[in-house]
């Protein structure tokens, strides 16, 4: 896995500096991102393959962050700050939710986690140096027609967090950084306008999200935007406003010893304590077939409907004769979940879902940072919240603040409540290790707590290791060599912008291309795109936008035996100053001769000039 990659070169070049117990990998989280670098066969299937190039390229950014972070440590303070964020996030499952007892309801007075946390860096000169904020919001603004790579809501929210502290660098670059963290975000959604009929406009908030025509399919909640851009905008926009007001206003210094610790728990058998007499178990994991009917924010399209808590013969036997059948004890294990797919029994070429998970606390004086490996609802993450705290407490360590970050390590889906895990709707039905999962992470999350207030962390058990696995299932999607049309070459313009252009409007330019995935393999380019603006002063073209600019967007349109197409979007900003602008395209294209390895080459293809004016 990749946490097990970065880990082991951190350790070839730093030694025991950076360990499993101190380094976590979090996920930021998007919808919108390349897949195939999980090696679960789960995820290898739903990505067409495990993809090398993508897991090296992903694994060498996440060590050229460390590097660079370590490269510019310096001393300095910690400052922490809470306050509410309103209106960008409502319950996707409020179904769900309302199956916790009416007692435990009655504490909290919305059914979501309105609280971001920020952690506040500087130097001793106080000059601004980053900044983390966690806070509880499902990053699908972008909906599931989307094919554009983005960061969606979170990767907004930082990116104008990020562009406001490091004037006069592009995006990506810069001293700064934000981070907007996963926190407990397993039910909750940013598509505030709610779950509504997408063909006759009624609402569909009921506890199976259907339709009266169309079922599950036609249930989907929008954002508040006039379309899925814009409300990633509007929702990122505010989260960013908070924070920035959060990490001005920050006092409350961060001080005390740092301590962390980490376990691996073979988490498909784990005995859990429900009180001083009974005990439980968790279970091999398995999917439910509400799994497959997807959520308000993004339907699965074969018309499953979520809250089943029966099978079906027909899809029954279907995997019956491809996968053979679910064990009666793995079946019993999961009630009331219907097990759609077993895959803790299941093997072949490798597993599909990890049986060994990734356990972490680390501690910064008064402030613990669970490392969740998954996605907690938002009653689950406020028991494990409240259940480490008094661990804490009853060992000496009061009125910590525990923060959960969600996505960390290693992925295992979603984790509900027992009760919520009763109406076996999505989330539900994506709890992969039964209904006692919960149960077991805030035992061994508690464990943890008590290991760190007591300083007893070098007696925890390591646990059993994960396995690694050689030999992944290649992509389905061969690698082709790219062509250019006869007579042209790649970065040839097929289609110029038009001479001119008012702010608002947007340039569209249309090169010879080649698969962006080759950039992946050789990083001869550090963007797809540029956006110039010529200063006559100087004489020489400044790049005003590369492609992680918000207003620039990048297209691929495969054509037939290696052919494609790149169109280039800028999307004019109304700062943009009047003058004489370029595009150019960065690229590189797969060759090959006969009888010898293929090479990736680079390539840069430039629009004519274009100008913009103002109205």
């Amino acid at each position: 896995t990749r946490e097990a990659e970065v880990l082991n070169r951190l350790q070839s070049k730093y030694g025991s500096l950076y360990r499993r117990d101190n380094v976590i990998l979090s996920g930021t989280h998007t919808h919108s991102g390349p897949a195939g670098y999980f090696q679960y066969t789960v995820f290898v299937v739903a990505s067409e393959g495990f993809s090398n190039r993508t897991f090296q390229h992903m694994v060498t950014g996440i060590l050229k962050s460390i590097d660079i972070a370590h490269t510019n440590m310096k001393p300095g303070k910690i400052f922490i700050n809470k306050g509410n964020v309103d209106g960008v996030q409502i319950n996707r499952s409020p179904y769900s939710y309302l199956q916790n007892p009416q007692s435990e309801r009655a504490r909290y007075s919305s059914n979501t986690d309105k609280e971001m946390v920020v952690l506040k860096m500087v130097d001793l000169n106080g000059d601004d140096l980053g900044l983390i904020s966690w806070f509880a919001i499902h990053p699908v603004s972008m909906n599931n027609s989307n094919h554009l790579v983005n960061s969606d809501n979170v990767g907004y929210a930082s990116y104008l967090l990020e562009q406001e502290k490091n004037k006069g660098y592009l995006p990506g670059q810069g001293p700064f950084v934000a981070a907007f963290a996963s926190s407990n975000l397993g039910d909750v959604s940013p598509n505030i306008l709610g779950p509504h009929c997408i063909n006759t406009g009624e609402s569909c908030d009921n506890a199976n999200s259907t339709c009266p025509i169309g079922g599950s399919n036609m249930c989907i909640a929008m954002g508040p935007g006039r379309d899925m851009f814009d409300s990633t905008q509007i929702i990122g926009r505010a989260m960013y406003q908070r924070a920035k007001e959060l990490y001005a206003s920050a006092s409350q210094e961060v001080t005390g010893p740092l301590a962390s610790a980490h376990q691996w728990v073979d988490m498909t058998n784990v005995t859990v304590w429900l009180n001083s007499t009974h005990t439980a178990k968790t279970c091999k994991p398995a999917l439910g077939y509400s799994f497959a009917a997807g959520t308000i924010d993004g339907v699965g399209g074969l018309n499953f409907t979520q809250g089943k808590t029966e099978g079906d013969p027909f899809w029954d036997t279907i995997r019956n004769q491809i996968l053979g059948k679910p064990s009666e004890e793995i079946k019993e294990c999961h009630k009331p979940k219907p097990i759609l797919l077993h895959t803790g029994e299941l093997s072949k070429p490798h597993p599909w879902h990890p049986d060994i998970v990734d356990v972490q606390i680390i501690t910064l004086g008064s402030l613990a940072i669970t490392a969740i490996p998954g996605e907690f609802t938002t009653m689950s993450g406020r028991r494990l919240r409240e259940a480490v705290q008094a661990e804490f407490a009853s060992h000496g360590m009061q009125n910590m603040t525990v923060v959960i970050s969600g996505l960390c390590n290693v992925y295992t889906h979603y984790i509900t409540t027992y009760e919520e895990y009763q109406a076996q709707r999505y989330e539900a039905a994506s709890t992969i290790y039964g209904p006692h999962t919960l149960s077991a992470y805030i035992q061994l999350f508690r464990n943890l707590a008590k290991a760190i207030a007591t300083d007893t962390v070098a007696n925890l058990s390591r646990g059993p290791e994960p396995p690694f696995f050689q030999q992944l299932i290649v992509p389905l999607i061969s690698n082709i060599v790219d062509r250019a049309p006869t007579g042209r070459t790649f970065g040839d313009v097929l289609q110029p912008a038009k001479p001119e252009y008012r702010v608002g409007e947007v340039v569209e330019v249309i090169f010879v291309g080649a698969n962006p995935k080759n950039s992946a393999q050789n990083q001869t380019h550090q963007t797809f795109l540029t956006v110039e603006k010529y200063e006559a002063t100087s004489t020489s073209w400044q790049t005003v936008c590369n492609d992680a600019c918000w207003e620039t967007r990048f297209y691929w349109h495969k054509g037939l035996l290696g052919l494609s197409n790149a169109t280039m979007e800028w999307h004019i900003p109304d700062t943009a100053q009047p003058g004489i602008y370029r595009i150019r395209y960065f690229g590189h294209n797969r060759k090959q001769d006969i009888l010898k390895p293929a090479v990736i080459l680079s390539f840069e293809g430039t629009s004519p000039t274009f100008e913009v004016v103002t109205t």
